[in-house]
């Protein structure tokens, strides 16, 4: 299966839905906490199923709230900015959501998680991926 992994800013549109086309996604999962904020600009939640299915040949969209931090904690780590804390907490919180064990693998072959972090060194979305790939058999995360 692969999962990929994508992060909306410091990317045009254009080169966004490019890379979502070319590999050939299937559905965008926004595991962001605020997906409307209005930094998103083209990546707002109330947009993205067009574009999605204008310029990504039909790719799907889905709000996880789930796979998201919690308000609290992410302003505990870009007050503190101490990486190590933020993950063993956000490990916690996916253990009381029941991550993985909610969720369907057939539901994440061929789709990309979306974040806000240009990079996945230091987004939860790469932690997310790596869960699901640690609790999933033959998981290959790409990030784009």
């Amino acid at each position: 299966m692969k999962l990929y992994t994508i992060g909306f800013t410091q990317k045009s549109a254009e080169d966004f839905f490019s890379r979502l086309r070319s590999h050939g996604v299937k559905c965008l999962i926004d595991i962001r906490i605020h997906p409307d904020g209005q930094l998103s600009g083209f990546a707002r939640k109330a947009d993205l199923p067009f574009f999605l299915n204008e310029l990504a040949d039909g790719c799907e969209y889905r709000y996880l709230p789930d796979l998201a931090p919690t308000a609290e904690l992410l302003k505990a780590y870009r007050e503190s900015g101490g990486w190590d804390l933020y993950v063993e907490r956000f490990e916690s919180l996916m253990d009381k959501r029941g991550i993985p064990a909610a969720l369907q693998p057939t539901d994440f072959d061929e789709a990309c998680l979306l974040c806000s972090e240009d990079k996945p060194d230091q987004c939860h979305r790469r932690l997310v991926a790596e869960r699901l790939a640690r609790n999933w058999a033959n998981v290959e995360i790409i990030h784009l």
